[in-house]
């Protein structure tokens, strides 16, 4: 089915029953971590049945939804038999790794008098699958200002590239998340090491990688941009407070809400996320990433889905952002206000172990306006996020401060 008409389908049917009968309404989740588990309880808190799928067993979601299915996502046959085995009305992707040409060919087919969707669209979880199908339709379609680039897939192109863009430029590989196999390259000597970590980090066979020229920015934000059918049916497009965020080595270690910016810049970064979103298409939320200097900004990626960087609106937010999703996707009234100032901070694993023992709980949540979330991964890397610290204050600055606190209170050690 064409992407322009998923956004005239009409409305999701405005009456379910109760979970694990035939009435229920039924949402299946493609990848089940952190960001998922919260859509997850979003979700049955309006009374749906989840089935949560991921590579591995016991992921986060999985352990808070009704149904548990482990399967390899890239693989069309397993995929689509998972499909075939709980018949879900809507299908959340919330990893990139996933048969996507499966989900373009199913989307639009009738399950129980309404068509099948995928949130928020097939075509935009094809085309934000790896940054070449995003960024060339961002920079070439759309003609939105981004860096300079090149996609590559040997070690002699990407010599070319440095070449050509000058150094530093940043390499990524066109298929990861959480800034897996993305480096800065300074100089020539950075580049096969660049390179190898690439190689190491790609979700699929094969080395493809995009290289961006340095734009010397002053910050990076997040912008929630929410499409939600409105009272009148009509999609409409609304813009969550920015989310700035420090990153390191390309993950997010830390964000706060609002980040301060120029009323023109942020105009600006709402045209191209709503130039970007509705060419995507469809129903839910969205994390468009973009950089700002001054009253300049340049579109970086999105994801069509909850964010990393957007668990702040856990505390900030009347809705959060897991909230946003689940209600986007199921046709109900939404709300983009902010609640409090914000902050979030990474708890890391620190230890590779298939088990841990997390301690400081009580240190951590001792000052008012503190909160935690421990995902409940079944293993912990040196460089997992196994948590976040959160917090609200009546500054950002402040809000940053005791969000540090709650993370650097908590201790993980192996349990093995």
């Amino acid at each position: 089915m064409p992407h322009e008409d998923l956004d005239t389908l009409p409305l999701p049917t405005a009456r379910w029953g109760t979970p694990l009968t035939p009435v229920a309404k039924r949402v299946m989740l493609l990848g089940s971590g952190e960001l998922g588990k919260e859509v997850a309880i979003a979700l049955q808190r309006f009374g749906v049945e989840v089935i949560a799928v991921d590579r591995y067993a016991d992921a986060p979601a999985q352990q808070v939804a009704h149904h548990a299915a482990v399967v390899d996502m890239t693989d069309r046959a397993a995929l689509a038999s998972v499909i075939d085995r709980y018949q879900p009305h809507v299908i959340v992707p919330e990893i990139e790794a996933i048969s996507t040409d499966l989900l373009l060919e199913i989307e639009g087919r009738q399950q129980d008098g309404e068509p099948l969707r995928v949130v928020p669209t097939a075509r935009a979880a094809q085309l934000t699958m790896n940054r070449e199908g995003i960024r060339e339709l961002a920079a070439t379609t759309l003609g939105l200002p981004t860096s300079p680039y090149r996609f590559v897939e040997s070690l002699d192109g990407l010599i070319q590239a440095t070449q050509t863009l000058g150094f530093p430029c940043v390499i990524k590989p066109i298929m990861s998340s959480s800034g897996k196999g993305q480096s800065v390259m300074r100089s020539e000597e950075d580049v096969v090491a660049a390179w190898e970590l690439a190689k190491r980090a790609a979700r699929v066979e094969g080395v493809r990688v995009i290289v961006e020229g340095w734009i010397a920015f002053d910050y990076e934000i997040t912008l929630l941009t929410v499409r939600a059918r409105g009272a009148s049916g009509e999609i409409e497009t609304h813009f969550c407070p920015p989310i700035g965020h420090q990153q390191v080595d390309g993950d997010y270690v830390e964000s706060w809400q609002p980040h301060a910016m120029p009323a023109s810049a942020l105009s600006k970064a709402c045209e191209m996320a709503q130039t970007v979103t509705s060419a995507l298409g469809g129903v839910g939320i969205f994390g468009v990433e973009l950089f700002v200097r001054g009253e300049q900004v340049w579109f970086s990626e999105v994801s069509p889905r909850p964010h990393d960087t957007g668990l702040v609106t856990l505390m900030t937010q009347t809705q959060n952002e897991f909230e946003l999703h689940a209600r986007a996707l199921l046709g109900l009234p939404v709300s983009v206000q902010l609640r409090s100032p914000g902050a979030s901070r990474v708890i890391y694993g620190g230890v590779d172990a298939t088990a841990v023992v997390f301690d400081g709980m009580t240190q951590a949540l001792t000052e008012p306006g503190t909160d935690l979330r421990l995902f409940g991964k079944p293993a912990s890397f040196v460089k997992r996020r196994l948590g976040v610290g959160l917090a609200v204050a009546d500054s950002v600055e402040r809000a940053r401060e005791k969000a540090r606190a709650v993370s650097a209170a908590i201790s993980v050690t192996g349990a093995d």
